[in-house]
């Protein structure tokens, strides 16, 4: 996870706390929205990844985005979480970008293909 988070904070500019917590959010997301049976299989490859899900549960950021994102409403309301936390819009893409090519390397296409391929409009962030 440590190496993911460094790739992350090079590229977007984030501290590595932001970047944990996002990760975090993010993974999170694919497990409630994702194939089961890959999204298990991406977690499982990347060391870490549960405890960046159960860390970005904690202190749940209040406000408009944070309301929007505990409603649900697909990819639109994790970029509301995301920019909870502090990341905003130019960071968003660099992100899913560093992600789901670390995920890629540690899981295979194989397995981030029908992850991107079955959450409608999360291509546009990979």
């Amino acid at each position: 996870m440590e190496e993911l988070i460094a790739r992350v904070t090079q590229k977007t500019g984030l501290d590595a706390a932001t970047a944990r917590k996002a990760i975090g959010i993010i993974l999170g997301y694919l497990q409630k929205e994702g194939p089961q049976n890959e999204v298990n299989q991406l977690i499982e490859a990347m060391p870490g990844a549960m405890d960046a899900i159960e860390q970005s549960k904690t202190g749940a950021s209040g406000g408009l985005m944070g309301m929007m994102g505990s409603m649900g409403g697909g990819v639109m309301a994790l970029g509301g979480q995301l920019m909870g936390i502090g990341v905003s819009m130019g960071q968003m893409q660099p992100l899913g970008k560093e992600l789901f090519a670390y995920g890629r390397e540690k899981a295979g296409e194989d397995v981030m293909g029908p992850i991107v391929g079955s959450i409608p409009g999360l291509s546009q962030f990979v």
